[in-house]
């Protein structure tokens, strides 16, 4: 079989440079491409009936290079020089899995010394030699000492202060950026419906009534605090270093008429003022803290809440030996993230003084709200390119189809965590007979102050 190329001249298909990458997989590893591959000089191998990864320019492949693994995948797609055509999450799952089969059986047949020429060759005809190409620009550059109060407000602004509108785009109604309840298969419940059943779970969880005060630690753009207020009457204050979400709710308190009922302050976790709440929320926050920091943030927790106050703590979750976000979220994303093990972080929590009550997983949940998330990105994919640029756009579905394959793989999970600061004689307020509905955690009546707290379920 025979093509032509770019340059006008013909060459046979497994003589291309598409088919030498082929062979020289084969020879190496022992394996065939996961997914088709298309080259600029206008040859293409691999499996022909799923998604290709087309390579656009020499400058992908020193990517590649340079950065063997996730950096130099991500580098070449978010500059334009790897594109796929056909479904994108399962082009990467396929690598991903090429890539750790790889890794773990490494090299076979011959080795690599015996064909180092033929290496040397393909390299040459590929344009891998020669200057390294720069990091993109959207690489975050931050400076200093990790988790100082300063980096973690540089941090955070590289993360959430793109823009109210980027993610009024790519977000619900509700402006809720974690994992949602998905408590339906009909049609008509979207994203927006989980996201309101998650706030309604935890509202519950944290036995909210109306006229109780809540501190929500990292409140995002405020879904919670309003939640609390309008559906539960509760008080709420919620805390933010984002001065972009500080700037939303602020508006958004207005527009609701809540100003009186809700406050959100422009503050850092460990600018804690004393006061005292019924409860205490922090959703998808304790990422950001970092390892060396985590103690004294369970320590403010607890500090926070009242004896017989509950914490409600939703909370991302990687395996002990990765517990970074990976090196294109940390990059791209979220600088400086951290995700601990579950019983890491539950040995903070009783370390601080709390009694762990309920720990829930909602990781395949966490698969439904991302995939609604990147729906939502392609759907509006030309007006994200327009307002925010193709690499955005780029790295926001690398960034969602990445982390869908994450969960949906268990290589990461998340968790809602319900504690309590017990009272001086041990007391926690959680009722001695469990809910109707199999909950250990409904509120009972004497958990409240001794006006009477209604059973809220």
């Amino acid at each position: 079989m025979r093509e032509t190329t770019t340059d006008g001249t013909t060459d046979g298909l497994a003589h291309g440079l598409a088919g030498r990458v082929a062979a020289l997989s084969r020879t190496l590893f022992g394996t065939d491409l996961p997914v088709g591959l298309r080259v600029w000089d206008g040859s293409s191998a691999g499996p022909q009936d799923g998604p290709a990864l087309v390579l656009r320019s020499p400058r992908a492949v020193r990517y590649l290079l340079r950065s063997p693994g996730e950096m130099g995948l991500a580098r070449a797609y978010v500059t334009g020089g790897i594109d796929v055509d056909g479904d994108f999450r399962q082009a990467l799952r396929a690598c991903l899995e090429h890539v750790r089969t790889v890794r773990h059986d490494g090299v076979r047949g011959p080795g690599a010394l015996p064909v180092l020429p033929a290496l040397v060759s393909l390299g040459v005809r590929l344009g891998a030699f020669g200057l390294p190409p720069k990091p993109p620009a959207e690489e975050a550059g931050l400076t200093g000492r990790v988790h100082t109060p300063g980096r973690d407000r540089a941090a955070i602004a590289h993360h959430y202060d793109l823009g109210n509108e980027f993610y009024r785009t790519v977000l619900d109604e509700t402006m809720a950026y974690s994992c949602g309840l998905w408590t339906s298969d009909a049609p008509a419940y979207g994203p927006a419906d989980a996201q309101r059943d998650k706030l309604d779970l935890i509202c519950r969880k944290l036995g909210l009534y109306p006229g109780s005060s809540l501190l929500d630690v990292g409140c995002g753009w405020g879904s919670l605090v309003i939640h609390a207020a309008e559906r539960h009457g509760a008080r709420a204050t919620g805390i933010t270093i984002s001065s972009r979400q500080h700037e939303y709710i602020t508006a958004r308190l207005a527009e609701r008429g809540l100003a009186n009922d809700v406050e959100v302050r422009l503050q850092d976790y460990r600018q804690s003022t004393g006061d005292s709440y019924d409860a205490v929320s922090s959703v998808e926050m304790g990422e950001h803290v970092g390892a060396a920091n985590y103690p004294e943030y369970c320590a403010m927790l607890h500090r926070s809440l009242r004896p017989g106050g509950r914490l409600l703590l939703q909370q991302m979750s990687r395996g002990r030996t990765k517990p970074g976000g990976g090196a294109f979220i940390e990059s791209y994303i979220a600088p400086d993230m951290t995700m601990r093990p579950l019983p890491t972080t539950l040995a903070h929590l009783e370390k601080a003084g709390f009694e762990i009550r309920d720990v829930q997983s909602l990781r395949e949940h966490y698969v439904r709200t991302i995939d609604a998330w990147s729906e939502q990105l392609e759907t509006a994919w030309e007006e994200i390119v327009h307002r925010f640029g193709v690499r955005r756009a780029r790295i926001w579905r690398l960034y969602l189809a990445g982390a869908s394959l994450a969960f949906e793989g268990n290589r990461m999970s998340v968790h809602q965590i319900l504690a309590v600061r017990t009272r001086s004689d041990g007391g926690s307020g959680f009722p001695s007979v469990a809910h109707r509905s199999g909950t250990s955690w409904a509120p009972s009546a004497e958990a409240g102050p001794e006006t009477g707290r209604e059973a809220d379920a």
